[in-house]
């Protein structure tokens, strides 16, 4: 691998913190200047990597009354209710429903990019709205995590080509993203919570044990660790079946799920899964998961008399982006920031 001298990089302005005068102090900053024309050539080669692959990009709503992350079970974000003219909704937190919905009409394959909105608060990894560019095709698990690949390389690539700049000057290097291009090339390592488990030990540090129901999830130190372990990317598969959402299928081992995060940059960048393939299976994970039917009515109706195997993917644009100019804090590259709870003038 060629090595790059490092530069001396642009440090982050922190304007969001000056929540009420964020458009005085924004406007012509060098660090957002770089970071939009960053986050244009994603946008642009996203359109073109999906256009290539003949997968077709639809246009969503931004409510929705059927969350991806409902309130129990397998929730790993807090929806954002709304009263729109009376009626009860939600801001989408993920779109991925309305996907599997126009893959029935679009068997190639259906994506979009659009905004995301969660009920946490923001902090140096999470932001309260982002970006989603988030994809659905007929497939199984190893089907969408190879496009995944495809795309994420093809983001790197390209990006690098175009935005090189850009790149070092917030960077002052980009010998990081060459690094995972060549991984991603060699092949990317894919363990299962249950691997990752016995390579760190069952420590607090790594992860977090739920009694109620019993699952395991990863916290962001053990992420952290993995990530340094196997190049600076990794695919981490088969999490604790009820810590999913109930729209996972389940493996046949009856406990773990047929899901996969891509783990670089500052943790998962990638989340994706294989969707229940039918009514029966469905229904079987809802109970599991203790979700109700209401809200979902058309979603199961759709199961049962449209079953379809598919997968998808949610890509946040903001982490990815955080990798390619090697930062560790995402509310420096969101360029209208939205925080919760907070009204900004712009």
């Amino acid at each position: 691998m060629r090595v790059m001298k490092t530069v001396n990089k642009l440090l982050p302005p922190k304007l969001w913190d000056k929540k009420e005068e964020f458009y005085k102090a924004s406007i012509g900053n060098e660090w957002y200047r770089n970071v939009a024309i960053i986050q244009s050539e994603f946008i642009n080669l996203t359109f073109k990597f999906f256009y290539l692959h003949d997968i077709k990009s639809v246009c969503l709503p931004v409510t929705t009354g059927s969350v991806t992350s409902p309130m129990g079970l397998g929730s790993d974000s807090l929806p954002v209710k709304i009263d729109l003219f009376g009626f009860e909704t939600f801001l989408a937190d993920s779109m991925q429903f309305h996907l599997e919905y126009m893959l029935r009409y679009i068997n190639k394959g259906v994506h979009y990019v659009m905004p995301t909105f969660r009920g946490e608060s923001a902090d140096e990894r999470h932001l309260c709205q982002f970006y989603h560019s988030e994809a659905e095709i007929i497939g199984e698990l190893k089907d969408v995590m190879k496009l995944v690949e495809q795309y994420v390389l093809f983001l790197m690539e390209n990006i690098v080509l175009s935005c090189k700049k850009e790149i070092i000057t917030l960077a002052g290097t980009i010998n990081h993203i060459e690094k995972v291009i060549n991984v991603i090339k060699k092949g990317i390592k894919r363990i299962t919570l249950q691997e990752t488990i016995d390579i760190l030990g069952n420590e607090q540090q790594y992860f977090t044990n739920y009694t109620n129901p019993s699952f395991r999830t990863i916290t962001s130190l053990g992420e952290q660790k993995l990530i340094d372990m196997f190049e600076g990317v990794v695919w981490v598969t088969n999490y604790d079946y009820i810590s999913i959402p109930f729209y996972q299928k389940k493996f046949q081992d009856g406990k773990t799920g047929l899901n996969g995060d891509l783990l670089f940059g500052i943790g998962e960048v990638v989340g994706c899964g294989e969707r229940n393939y039918d009514y029966t299976e469905l229904m079987e994970s809802m109970a599991e998961h203790k979700t109700k039917i209401d809200g979902y009515e058309w979603y199961v109706y759709m199961k049962k008399h449209f079953p379809l195997k598919t997968a998808g993917f949610g890509l946040g644009m903001e982490r990815f982006l955080l990798f390619i100019i090697n930062h560790n804090d995402i509310r420096d590259i969101q360029l209208i920031p939205r925080f919760n709870g907070t009204n900004i003038e712009l």
